[in-house]
């Protein structure tokens, strides 16, 4: 290899590695994972079961507040990031309308849900809202991009088909933690958390923490809706992580100032940097 090629090398490697540098390990969350309903209000309370052969080994979410509906995206992201500095999981996420909602925190209950949802629309922080339960996962309806744009999936979707269709819903979207605050910049685990979220399972915020919460599952054997991991280098620590969308592609948000895209596992760099996957479903 000539002393060309060889610096050129080296510059695609550092460019490449540059997108997967900046999911953060540590933002405080707020969730407790929601007691089991009881009383006459059980039955609604409950949320629709998963298809007797799928089971999650993350909890339920419980209930959480949806706020805003925004044109501009650089709003939503910044109401998110707004109430992420409050130590509360906020998330924006596009809508088959084309505006963006803003949800944040895991409550155990709805009175808890509507008590802090009160308090930050009396402070002026956000202004109408309303609370979404565990029964309201039931039903699901795709983002504004995607093969399925504004079209429901048939009731009986799998729950992997579920979670793979709204992280498509994500493409073309310039995922960022928000603004020009101190948590701006690009973050592939918020994005995991958001397509986790609005299926109805609680996913952990930080790459190493999804990690963790994730049963091993070996390449060959991924399915849609697994994780998957990288390093920054061969060998280093946790540093970026996407959804797995089958067929030997992945979903992620790969860089400050690039949008939610598709890329495929076999390409040089993820091949080379992937540490393992994970899956949250049996």
């Amino acid at each position: 290899m000539g002393p060309f090629r060889g610096k050129a090398a080296v510059i695609v490697i550092g460019l490449v590695s540059a997108l997967v540098a900046g999911c953060r390990q540590g933002v405080r969350t707020v969730p407790a994972a929601p007691p089991s309903p009881s009383g006459p209000a059980a039955a609604k309370a409950e949320p629709a079961p998963l298809p007797a052969e799928t089971e999650a080994t993350l909890a339920r979410m419980g209930y959480t507040v949806q706020a805003g509906a925004f044109a501009v995206l650089d709003n939503a992201r910044a109401l998110a990031a707004a109430l992420a500095a409050d130590g509360l999981d906020a998330f924006y996420f596009p809508t088959e309308s084309g505006l963006f909602k803003v949800r944040f925190g895991n409550f155990p209950s709805r009175e808890a849900a509507l008590a802090e949802a009160r308090k930050l629309k009396e402070a002026g922080r956000i202004g109408e809202f309303f609370v979404v339960g565990p029964a309201d996962y039931a039903v699901f309806r795709p983002g504004p991009s995607g093969p399925a744009a504004g079209k429901p999936l048939p009731a009986g979707a799998d729950i992997r088909d579920r979670l793979v269709a709204t992280a498509e819903s994500f493409i073309g979207v310039d995922y960022a933690w928000g603004g020009t605050t101190t948590r701006s910049g690009f973050d592939c685990s918020g994005l995991v958390l958001a397509v986790y979220q609005l299926n109805g399972l609680a996913m952990p915020r930080s790459v190493r923490d999804q990690f963790r919460a994730g049963t091993p599952v070996a390449r060959d054997r991924l399915k849609k809706g697994d994780l998957v991991f990288f390093s920054a280098s061969p060998g280093g620590a946790l540093s970026h992580v996407g959804i797995y969308a089958g067929e030997g592609a992945f979903i992620h948000a790969p860089g400050q100032g690039k949008q939610v895209r598709r890329e495929s596992l076999a390409g040089a760099y993820f091949k080379s940097h992937y540490v393992g996957g994970r899956l949250y479903l049996k």
